[in-house]
């Protein structure tokens, strides 16, 4: 990553964390004010510069509209916006194929690349269900994406003057959120440390006693892996925080990561559309950052649920990404409202029940899912994947667009291999088979997990 994108990212995030930090202490008048003004500066946005979004919404006044108006607007699901991405951004020079060239060229730990045109970071997310989505959005909405991530463990005053220290155990590739954070926010007002999931145990543990930082992020299997090593006087941190991210963190795994670190664990919740919550330490419900991103908790027929019932889905409406405008954007994670306290300040507090990934267990070899999972989630042309692990590796099933040749599954399951050996799993095998002919209106969706991934038929638009 280039220094120049590097001081650039951390220059972003310096600037808008005063104001992060201030809206924390809002009143929920001020957090729905906030709320309305940034949803009219979403819709007019979107109506003014995207195709997709002016047909959604045509006859709608963007000027007018308040937040009870909301539930009136069109759901969008993922494969509405990747079959109509083109139409769906509001910088006509960001075509899809554009977007997947500079994913491609920032794909590998390390490479030397810089914003897209000059201005655009590119994200991509497999997701819960395994299909794939891009996502784009200006270096300052990106800053405001990580400034929301960060905003909670800082200090009571602020960042101290050397930054914040994190050693970040999650994705190593920049085409992934917290890939890209940790190659690219590395002065103050935070520091990360990147130790990359994909990488041997004993290595993560080398590079985290070698730089000692204060906070330990990382994915829950590989934190509880971590709490091991710590335990058995291999890995020697001493930490004022530990944080969970990315997938769902059970209390057997929340009691054993705590113990071993010496601190209680914070749940981090973070979707590469752009929705945060934290929990507090030791907690177990989430407080969302309600102020750039609202999700409404629905059931199956997109009625809001009340407090204490599980949801369905969740609608999210992204409202710091004006870029590829998400209004009432379908995630299958399914949520769990709180009561809030009158010290919530009105921002949404839930419980999550989604996202659990173990680890893949090779005798002396643990490999996380995601040394899998992104290596498919970088191939444009799989839609969708299911793996299942064998006992020399995976099988692995994907849904791909047009012919199976298009995602050239030979060298795809060459690159799931590499993969795995340098995750520590020597001569792993991967098993690709040619996928069945589908359709867009009966899709497969599929997820992946440490032991055998199950699929179920569902509808997708056509």
């Amino acid at each position: 990553m280039t220094t120049e994108l590097s001081a650039r990212t951390s220059a972003a995030i310096a600037a808008r964390m005063p104001a992060h930090l201030q809206r924390l202490r809002w009143s929920p008048a001020q957090l729905a004010d906030f709320q309305r003004d940034r949803l009219r500066a979403l819709l007019a946005r979107a109506i003014e510069r995207s195709p997709f979004h002016a047909a959604r919404l045509r006859d709608l006044d963007p000027a007018r509209f308040e937040l009870a108006d909301l539930p009136g607007l069109p759901v969008m699901t993922k494969a509405e916006m990747m079959a109509n991405f083109d139409q769906a951004v509001t910088d006509p020079r960001l075509t899809q194929d554009l977007v997947e060239q500079h994913l491609a060229a920032s794909a590998a730990e390390g490479v030397r690349v810089g914003l897209l045109l000059g201005e655009y970071v590119g994200l991509v997310s497999g997701g819960s269900s395994g299909l794939r989505g891009i996502f784009v959005q200006t270096l300052g909405e990106y800053a405001d994406f990580v400034a929301t991530i960060l905003r909670r463990i800082m200090p009571p005053g602020g960042p101290p003057p050397e930054g914040l220290v994190i050693g970040m155990v999650s994705a190593g590739s920049p085409v992934h959120s917290s890939g890209l954070a940790a190659a690219t926010a590395t002065a103050p007002p935070v520091r990360m440390i990147p130790a990359p999931a994909a990488l041997p145990t004993a290595e993560i543990v080398g590079r985290l006693n070698a730089a000692q930082p204060p906070i330990l992020m990382g994915y829950a299997a590989k934190l509880a892996e971590l709490a091991r090593e710590q335990r058995d006087g291999r890995l020697k941190l001493s930490l004022r925080s530990v944080i969970s991210n990315s997938e769902a963190l059970g209390p057997v795994e929340r009691t054993a990561i705590g113990e071993a670190f010496g601190v209680p664990v914070i749940d981090l919740f973070v979707s590469t559309e752009g929705l945060v919550g934290h929990t507090e330490p030791g907690g177990a419900v989430f407080t969302f950052a309600s102020d750039t991103c609202i999700a409404e908790c629905v059931d199956d027929d997109g009625r809001p649920v009340p407090a204490g019932l599980p949801s369905s889905k969740v609608l999210l409406t992204n409202l710091h990404n004006l870029t590829q405008p998400l209004i009432r954007y379908e995630l299958t994670d399914r949520f769990t409202p709180a009561p809030a306290p009158p010290a919530a300040g009105g921002f949404l507090r839930a419980s999550v029940d989604g996202r659990a990934d173990d680890l893949f267990r090779y005798g002396a070899a643990s490999v996380h899912p995601f040394v899998i999972g992104a290596v498919l989630a970088r191939a444009p042309a799989v839609r969708e994947f299911q793996v299942r692990q064998t006992d020399r590796g995976a099988d692995v099933t994907a849904v791909v667009d047009g012919a199976p040749e298009t995602a050239d599954l030979a060298a795809l399951s060459a690159a799931v291999q590499d993969s795995l050996r340098l995750a520590g799993l020597p001569g792993p095998q991967v098993m690709m088979p040619v996928p069945p002919p589908v359709t867009m209106t009966a899709v497969t969706r599929c997820s992946w997990s440490g032991r055998a991934a199950g699929c179920s038929p569902t509808a997708a638009p056509g």
